[in-house]
């Protein structure tokens, strides 16, 4: 049996902890090489590692809080990018190998750290401005650093990406009332809570999500044909989630809805019909 390196072993963790994540849509699929599917999942370990950390560390009850280890993870991709430091945790030795492959600057892996330091302290949200501040540390940050993988790493597919990455974690946030209540968090705004209910304040967050995941659909004509269809899958994945929540009548905050397998089936196909679409060179215009 052969011995694996390393990196090899560091590669399968990330893997393992993609596939055992993976709910409503596709982190990586066939449309990509096996070598970009690759770097995609030691992206994905990184923020499910930085995830599991800020939330599972109280509640396992290891006598470390969510804070206090956050803060250590702070301190170990600062190490990483200073190159000074000798890697232990397995998505770090993986994950380096991606930061010097695409170039990828320390503040992205900063924004969300910081934005999982934010949800130990903040619970609760007023505004959408405020709301849409904390998604810029902790959705969008992901989709720039999947950005550099593609090559897409521009001023206007940035700003696009952003939308996007915001639609999908307010899709996110109108699924997971009942889950994030039980953490005792809530991200539906407090001004809408306060004025229309639970159910509006979903139907609300809703829409919003339903408008910026909208800006995909210029994003992915911006790319090449073998990245439209994964980016469409993204995308649709969002659709998805927001669909099943206006069919259960915006009641998540009672019983969470899902995406069935089919639905995620049927998204496929409907992807890859987005790799025919023409390039179009208009300038772009991004979702409110």
């Amino acid at each position: 049996m052969k011995d694996l390196t390393e990196l090899e072993s560091a590669d399968a963790y990330c893997r393992f902890l993609a596939r055992r994540h993976y709910e409503n849509f596709a982190v990586t699929s066939l449309f990509l090489s096996r070598d970009t599917r690759t770097h995609l999942s030691r992206i994905y370990a990184f923020c499910r590692t930085t995830d599991e950390l800020g939330d599972e560390s109280t509640r396992l009850g290891t006598g470390h809080t969510g804070l206090s280890r956050l803060l250590q993870w702070r301190t170990e991709i600062e190490d990483l990018f200073r190159g000074d430091s000798a890697l232990i945790h397995p998505v770090l030795i993986a994950l380096a190998v991606t930061i010097r492959r695409f170039g990828m600057p320390e503040r992205l892996f900063q924004d969300l750290i910081q934005a999982n330091v934010q949800d130990q302290t903040v619970t609760e949200y007023e505004t959408w401005a405020q709301l849409r501040d904390y998604c810029m540390l902790s959705a969008a940050p992901v989709g720039r650093m999947v950005l550099h993988v593609f090559g897409l790493d521009a001023e206007p597919a940035q700003q696009l990406s952003d939308d996007v990455c915001v639609g999908l974690q307010l899709a996110n946030f109108a699924q997971d009332v009942g889950r994030d209540r039980d953490k005792g968090r809530t991200y539906l705004l407090q001004e809408d809570l306060r004025a229309m209910g639970t159910e509006a304040a979903i139907r609300l967050m809703c829409d919003r999500a339903t408008a910026l995941l909208e800006s995909g659909r210029q994003l992915e004509r911006m790319a090449p044909p073998w990245l439209r269809a994964q980016l469409a899958l993204y995308r649709l994945g969002g659709m998805a989630i927001v669909d099943g929540v206006r069919r259960s009548g915006y009641r998540s905050a009672e019983l969470r809805p899902t995406v069935s397998t089919l639905t995620k089936l049927a998204l496929i196909p409907r992807a890859a019909l987005t790799m025919m679409d023409r390039l179009e060179h208009a300038a772009p215009q991004r979702a409110s």
